[in-house]
């Protein structure tokens, strides 16, 4: 279903940044062969370079008694560029 954003939404320069690296981090996930829609989603960001990355955690939705296997995309929110992709154990 597809929403007509707000003007003031799109002036905001953090979520429509987030926007463009969720996009790209879901795109790397399903080629990894994440089944996205199925993963519990966390994001947060962290310090590289002097500046900051946004880190998109895809981990399963039923996650009592598992371990591991969740997988880890690094995004640079300036080009949504992926800089580093890690697999859990």
């Amino acid at each position: 279903m597809a929403a007509t954003l707000a003007a003031d939404v799109l002036q905001d320069e953090i979520a429509v940044s987030l926007a463009r690296v969720i996009a790209s981090a879901n795109k790397r996930a399903r080629e990894l062969g994440v089944d996205v829609p199925q993963s519990l989603i966390t994001i947060t960001q962290h310090p590289w370079n002097g500046g900051l990355l946004w880190r998109i955690n895809y981990g399963p939705k039923d996650y009592v008694g598992r371990h591991g296997g969740d997988l880890i995309v690094e995004v640079d929110p300036g080009d949504a560029s992926i800089k580093r992709v890690l697999w859990g154990q």
